[in-house]
């Protein structure tokens, strides 16, 4: 990356995961290996494992301001007012609210309030009277990052960024982008998924037989095990506060990391297969962007879902590019959280963040039989791995259609 544009540190955080609404228990529970997978019963489809979030809902905005808004708003609101309490800037008037830019990765958005809207008025013979009229609003693509500028009276850019499940990584990187061109001097940058409120996603990964199952839901997402059979669907959200470092050190304000290297490309390929050798391309970009060798990554935090091909793929990426790195140590978020998609890779990201610290690599869980084809150096399982010293984390995010996105991120 070039050196000469302004450093961009992450200086807040908030989230909300299926297991935790604040970055100290969520990474406590990751460091556990707890997970909180809940099995839900949709409208039209079932039963089937999920990942839902609990949150206080109403700390931030009304309950009537909730039912007008999404539930996508909702989480967004939340995490965005956590992660400016974290960051010391809910009463500070160091930025002027103009210059503040608000970008939100989504896998889909629309789909949740759709199928309701549908499933009303089939109660009223299918009379479009019946039909609200907020679902305009409340279906647009930029309705999460709207409903937060309305909710902090935010007065510069906003909008969404669809990038199907590496939407959370491009967030932050149009978030550093915007910032080093000098268009915001802050920038409110995440991921959110409304997911399990689509009875619709879940059908498709099913029709796909890419839905995770299991006994216990909790042992439903099971990225690099023999045994994997499908993604498990997770709601939740995660805001991270972007400053540059300059702004950052006149604040005096805690630092979480700087990022300083990111990629993303396209498989070109399949709408659905994903291909190790893109995703191997774009760690290298990451990597040659940070000015980094391989071998200088502490963790590298996958995607992997628990599909079997998509672990796979990874797999090999990883094994490309890192092909001598005794010192990297790799682990999978997912297996505990589930899939949160458009929110995966920030909430990744998060709760790999305090390694920085703790010097711990939390583990990944539910591999009962390592798939051999998922062998990897260092793969982290079970139980924490402690480090001499954790600077530097890569964490991956790939979609449907072909997306991939690495971001890396170093300790200051």
């Amino acid at each position: 990356m070039n050196r000469e544009l302004n450093r961009i540190v992450i200086t807040g955080v908030g989230l909300a995961a299926p297991n935790a609404d604040n970055l100290t228990e969520y990474r406590e529970k990751l460091l556990r290996g707890e997970s909180n997978i809940q099995e839900i019963d949709l409208r039209y489809f079932g039963k089937a494992p999920a990942g839902i979030c609990s949150f206080p809902e109403t700390r931030y905005r009304k309950k009537k301001e909730n039912k007008k808004g999404t539930r996508a708003g909702c989480i967004g609101v939340y995490c965005a007012n956590e992660a400016l309490h974290d960051a010391e800037l809910e009463h500070h008037n160091f930025y002027d609210k103009s210059r503040i830019g608000v970008y939100i990765g989504l896998t889909e958005h629309g789909t949740v309030e759709t199928e309701q809207e549908v499933y009303n008025i089939s109660r009223y013979d299918y009379d479009v009277a019946y039909w609200t009229h907020h679902h305009n609003p409340r279906t647009v693509l930029n309705n999460p990052a709207g409903e937060i500028t309305l909710n902090l009276g935010i007065t510069g850019p906003h909008y969404s960024i669809g990038a199907a499940c590496a939407a959370g990584n491009a967030s932050i990187i149009q978030g550093m982008q915007m910032l080093q061109l000098g268009e915001v001097d802050m920038a409110i940058a995440g991921g959110i998924s409304e997911s399990t409120g689509s009875f619709g996603i879940f059908a498709s990964f099913k029709a796909q037989g890419a839905l995770g199952h299991a006994s216990d839901p909790n042992q439903a997402c099971r990225p690099f095990d023999l045994q994997r059979n499908g993604i498990v669907v997770s709601e939740g959200g995660c805001v991270f506060i972007l400053e540059t470092l300059e702004n950052a050190l006149k604040r005096k304000s805690k630092i979480y990391g700087e990022i300083v290297g990111y990629a993303m490309n396209s498989d070109a390929r399949d709408f659905v297969l994903p291909l190790g050798e893109r995703q191997s391309e774009c760690m290298a970009l990451a990597l040659k962007r940070a000015g980094l060798a391989a071998d200088d990554i502490d963790i590298i935090n996958t995607h992997a879902t628990g599909t079997k091909q998509g672990d796979i793929e990874e797999c090999k990426a990883i094994r490309h590019t890192f092909i001598d790195c005794p010192s990297t140590y790799v682990n999978n978020t997912k297996s505990i959280i589930g899939h949160a998609m458009g929110a995966a890779g920030v909430l990744e990201l998060a709760g790999n963040l305090p390694a920085f610290q703790d010097n711990m690599v939390h583990p990944t869980i539910n591999v009962s039989e390592l798939d051999p084809d998922c062998r990897l150096n260092n793969l982290v399982l079970d139980t924490p791995v402690e480090l001499p010293a954790i600077t530097t984390i890569l964490n991956n995010s790939f979609g449907m259609v072909g997306i991939n996105s690495a971001v890396i991120v170093k300790k200051v």
